[in-house]
């Protein structure tokens, strides 16, 4: 019977830097920004890249269409034997590139300068995708055997709305997973935590009126300025309520949008008849989404008891519920026991300031997560 240490030297010995290397350059190289505009602007190309390495690897790949030219891929592999069940979840689809004058790479050319490859989603987070299925084909190659089954999940969309990894929950993909590791640039920190996040519109509405006679409509944009001014109060009692989350600093409710009118064009001498903001509100673990949604209607109808013409929706459109793992989870003690194995040092433990895949993952499907991987984590996009 071998021991562990002969066991991991041997898989170690069939992992390939240069193939990591190449693997990750090659992926940079497949655009997988989404571009709804551009039929081409999809993680097709990456993820039959990745399905087609999966397969010659000799792993059992499936896909699904989350949409056209949007496919989810995962690959599951047996074990000899039964027992727990462990996925790897690394997405398809990366950001855009932005403006390619600004690079001093190209963006899709993944050349290698100064022992690092310059490329959009180099970091974010095709390398990870890359270690990790080169590192689970130096373990089928070994010969290693094992109980229990693990699954590789490359979805798309993780950068949007996260239509891939949901899609993968609601076809009864993540039945029966013990835990997951979610791929993600953490400069190899141990992220047991992530905050939430909602994206939350309110629409108020006013009377149309000429900016020579502004008395005669209801001016939906001053009434809409008052609540954001209410928001700053919420946001600065949450703070002072939650305090400093060790790994995730403060709680936050941000107002990033405000336009009025909500729609169509706007014009400097017109009292729009409408007014729109958009709020990305972001929670630590011990907050309550359901009462911090309470809070913002709170502020509605206060404001709407005090001024007759203030009239108001609000609708969140995304909910993202913030996740935390405890320490003596399986999945963390074995994370924590590997990267002391490997380092010879001791593991930096941290949390994730945004959601990812793994949110879902863990509000949906029950599975406790630990988010790591290697890749700058202040400047991932």
């Amino acid at each position: 019977m071998h021991e562990p240490d002969d066991l991991l030297q041997k898989v170690w010995d069939l992992i390939d830097r240069e193939e990591l290397v190449c693997l990750t350059q090659e992926l940079v190289r497949l655009p997988s920004v989404y571009r709804p505009e551009d039929p081409a602007g999809n993680e097709e190309g990456a993820a039959r890249f990745v399905a087609e390495y999966l397969q010659e690897a000799g792993f059992e790949v499936q896909t699904e269409q989350v949409a056209p030219g949007r496919p989810n891929v995962w690959a599951v592999w047996e074990g000899d034997s039964p027992g727990r069940t462990l996925l790897f979840e690394a997405h398809t689809d990366v950001v855009t590139e932005g403006a390619a004058e600004d690079w001093e790479h190209p963006p899709f050319a993944a050349e290698r300068a100064g022992g690092r490859i310059y490329g959009r989603g180099a970091c974010d987070t095709k390398g990870n995708l890359a270690a990790a299925v080169v590192a689970a084909r130096a373990i089928k190659d070994s010969g290693v055997s094992f109980p229990g089954r693990l699954i590789l999940c490359h979805p798309v969309d993780e950068e949007g709305m996260m239509a891939g990894i949901k899609t993968f929950i609601r076809g009864g993909h993540a039945e029966g997973v013990d835990a997951a590791v979610i791929c993600e640039p953490e400069e190899n920190r141990i992220c047991v935590e992530q905050k939430g996040a909602m994206r939350v519109e309110v629409t108020v509405r006013g009377r149309m009126a000429h900016g020579a006679m502004p008395l005669s409509g209801v001016n939906p944009v001053t009434r809409a300025a008052r609540f954001v001014v209410e928001v700053e109060a919420l946001e600065r009692e949450e703070m002072k309520r939650h305090g400093e989350h060790p790994f995730l600093g403060f709680p936050s409710l941000t107002p990033t949008i405000f336009m009025g009118p909500d729609c169509g064009e706007a014009q400097i001498n017109v009292v729009p008849a409408s007014a729109y903001l958009a709020l990305d509100v972001r929670t630590t673990p011990a907050q309550s989404h359901e009462e911090l949604v309470g809070k913002l209607r709170g502020i509605l109808y206060r404001l709407s008891s005090e001024d007759p013409d203030f009239d108001a929706t609000l609708q969140v459109i995304e909910e993202r519920p913030p996740t935390e793992t405890p320490r003596d989870e399986p999945l963390v003690r074995a994370m924590d026991l590997a990267y002391r194995n490997l380092t010879g040092r001791e593991p930096r433990y941290d949390g994730v300031p945004g959601a990812t895949d793994g949110t879902f993952l863990h509000a949906w499907a029950g599975v406790p997560i630990v988010t790591t991987g290697a890749g700058n984590r202040e400047i991932p996009h």
